[in-house]
């Protein structure tokens, strides 16, 4: 009953953990009328249900991603979230309860009376795991004077794009698209990975999904709360209110 929202091995671990600490709660506390079984089996039970909705929520985070800003609108993804997850949830939880304990199964008739108990705890575990996801957006940072060695990142590039200026750097899926003056490419790589390696290029992270070099910016668009910046060659890079405060403190706009 977990949801995890990209990039996607970090945030599927700590939607895992997040699961489990749920397990424990719901075997201590005998959820859905298994206070009557012993602790181990229960927690056995407890565990393996949360982990599988951890993992049914983190396919369904990945579908709901591609629409839905968690960063911009934590509130709607937490909604987004529950309400996909929770039908098969509670369904799992109406065929299982009964023959892993030892009893019959529960007849269909108690399949209604499951999903609000379900959906609240559906709601609370994905809250927690959208929020902890929404980490501080790190401070912009310029290139340091007197920097002795070039950003590690620039070993990363291509052979055809050795020697080029960065304007951006893009997330697609498991892969980044480096956006440069002689064109782009794709190579394996996490971007807050590539953030941290871009350390000495003037440049931020404007949205969870886009780096951008300060240089590269040439105006910059503003509308139905959100900001949009325009860079050479005319590459849109959006900024996602998560970001938007500290690019505007450092001036970028």
């Amino acid at each position: 009953m977990t949801v995890a929202l990209p990039e996607r091995h970090p945030i599927l671990l700590r939607g895992v953990v997040v699961a489990l600490i749920a397990a424990f709660l719901m075997t201590a506390t005998g959820a859905f009328q298994t206070g009557e079984a012993p602790f181990l089996k229960r927690l056995i039970y407890w565990a393996a249900a949360m982990i599988t909705g951890g993992l049914w929520g983190h396919v369904c985070s990945i579908v709901v991603g591609r629409f839905v800003d968690a960063d911009e609108r934590p509130w709607l993804a937490v909604a987004s979230l529950s309400i996909i997850i929770t039908g098969p949830l509670s369904v799992l939880i109406w065929a299982a309860t009964g023959p892993f304990f030892g009893h019959a199964p529960y007849p269909l008739t108690a399949l209604p009376y499951l999903l609000g108990p379900v959906a609240v705890i559906t709601v609370v575990v994905t809250a927690v795991n959208v929020f902890l996801g929404r980490a501080q957006p790190p401070q912009t940072h310029a290139a340091p004077p007197d920097a002795p060695q070039p950003p590690r990142f620039l070993d990363r590039l291509p052979l055809k794009l050795r020697g080029a200026k960065i304007h951006a750097v893009q997330a697609e899926d498991h892969y980044l698209r480096i956006h440069t003056d002689r064109g782009s490419d794709l190579i394996l790589m996490r971007l807050s990975d590539a953030v941290e390696e871009l350390e000495g290029l003037e440049g931020a992270q404007t949205h969870r999904s886009w780096w951008v070099a300060r240089d590269a910016v040439r105006g910059v668009e503003r509308g139905d709360g959100r900001a949009t910046l325009t860079l050479v060659g005319g590459l849109s890079a959006p900024v996602s209110r998560r970001y938007a405060r500290a690019l505007r403190e450092a001036s970028w706009w």
